[in-house]
């Protein structure tokens, strides 16, 4: 089967990928929206993790017309009442910019004292295909914010964040404990949030990829699919013909919808 993975990053690919190959999970090829030329990016204007997750994931599978994963991942911070939050990427004013995003995160922490630094991760992934089926896991990496950046690996505020498991591992040793920006992928893989949210949604991707099997489900079918996507937009569904209901139906698309939904 086709997945699109509602996203230009591609480290979220590579990461999923190592996933899918340590489970033994076949018969999956990834798709970003980077390899979508002209995809119609949705507004993400949820107020939680979750709403933004699915408002991408909705939007991939409806403009896509194949199965479609997207997250919304942040850091929350204790002392700033659980921001950045939805507003990680852009907390600087400019989405995508992560060394003012850090700076300024730096200077509204600059007096917080080490023991009020508490900090978290959180990455929400959902999955929606494109008769409405949608699947919603959380995954939370605790841990805390240092002074200063360490590290060039990872991305975001990945060199602020020290996770819990590294104080842990370091505790009553003198080695200094890795920020998440200083680990390798495989590291990172074993602890991060986003990681946690993928795995508990592998055993849907499992039975996806099984179900495209047994259905005889053509990749080269979903690829023209995809590419073949709506470029005049997204939201409006006013305009959107593709999928009439019947004469005499009442039921609209969205009560159609067959929610599977276990947010934890």
């Amino acid at each position: 089967m086709l997945l699109h993975v509602a996203s230009h990053n591609p480290k979220k690919l590579a990461e999923l990928n190592r996933l899918l190959q340590a489970e033994g999970i076949t018969g999956i090829e990834l798709v970003s929206s980077e390899d979508l030329l002209g995809y119609p990016e949705p507004v993400e204007d949820g107020r939680t993790f979750a709403d933004n997750a699915l408002i991408k994931a909705r939007a991939g599978a409806k403009a896509t017309g194949i199965t479609t994963l997207a997250d919304d991942s942040g850091l929350a911070v204790d002392e700033l009442g659980g921001m950045p939050g939805v507003l990680s990427a852009r907390w600087c004013g400019r989405h995508g910019d992560d060394a003012k995003n850090n700076e300024l995160l730096l200077a509204q922490m600059a007096d917080v004292p080490v023991g009020r630094r508490g900090a978290e991760f959180v990455s929400v992934c959902a999955i929606v295909t494109p008769d409405g089926e949608e699947w919603l896991e959380k995954g939370v990496w605790r841990g805390r914010i240092v002074k200063k950046p360490v590290g060039d690996n990872g991305f975001g505020y990945d060199p602020l964040f020290i996770a819990q498991e590294e104080d842990d591992r370091t505790d009553g040793t003198d080695e200094r404990p890795k920020t998440s920006a200083e680990m390798t992928p495989e590291e990172k893989d074993s602890l991060s949030h986003r990681h946690r949210a993928l795995s508990a949604l592998l055993p849907v991707l499992r039975e996806l990829a099984d179900r495209a099997e047994q259905q005889g489900t053509s990749i080269t079918q979903e690829k023209a699919s995809a590419l073949a996507i709506d470029l005049a937009g997204i939201d409006d569904d006013t305009e959107d013909n593709t999928d009439p209901a019947p004469a005499g139906d009442g039921d609209s698309r969205d009560e159609k919808k067959k929610k599977k939904n276990r947010n934890k």
